[in-house]
């Protein structure tokens, strides 16, 4: 019975903390520490969103070439890490990962881990630097 209730404790515990866990990792880059996807693709923030806001301003043929980092089904808003609403060039409603309230989105043109060839783009697209 002992050995039943310490196998539950401890799958809890994987579950929490598995549950807890940040939604993207870091990577030193040649612009220095990035936010990135479980690929290890740079995240970048667009200067037309709005912090805090519920909805990407992200539409049409900008979410084409700036896919968002779309959350899991399930997924739960923890600390700094929160959830948007955006339609995806599917034209399908989904939620997508902020981070201190900016959304972050991918850039079609990386193509390899680390790669910030979307940073500064049309002067509104930024690689999020994990500061």
């Amino acid at each position: 019975m002992i050995r039943i209730a310490v196998g539950f404790a401890a799958a809890a515990m994987m579950v929490s903390t598995a549950m807890a866990m940040d939604p993207a990792k870091t990577m030193e880059t040649s612009l220095g520490e990035v936010f990135v996807d479980q690929n290890g693709m740079t995240l970048y923030t667009f200067d037309k969103d709005t912090k805090g806001a519920a909805m990407s301003a992200c539409v049409d043929q900008c979410i084409e070439n700036w896919p968002p980092f779309v959350a899991a089904e399930g997924a739960m808003a923890e600390g700094d890490w929160t959830l948007v609403d955006v339609k995806d060039k599917d034209g399908a409603m989904k939620k997508m990962w902020a981070y201190e309230g900016w959304p972050l989105y991918l850039w079609v043109k990386d193509t390899k881990a680390g790669d910030v060839t979307g940073d500064g783009v049309g002067g509104v697209w930024h690689a999020a630097k994990a500061e």
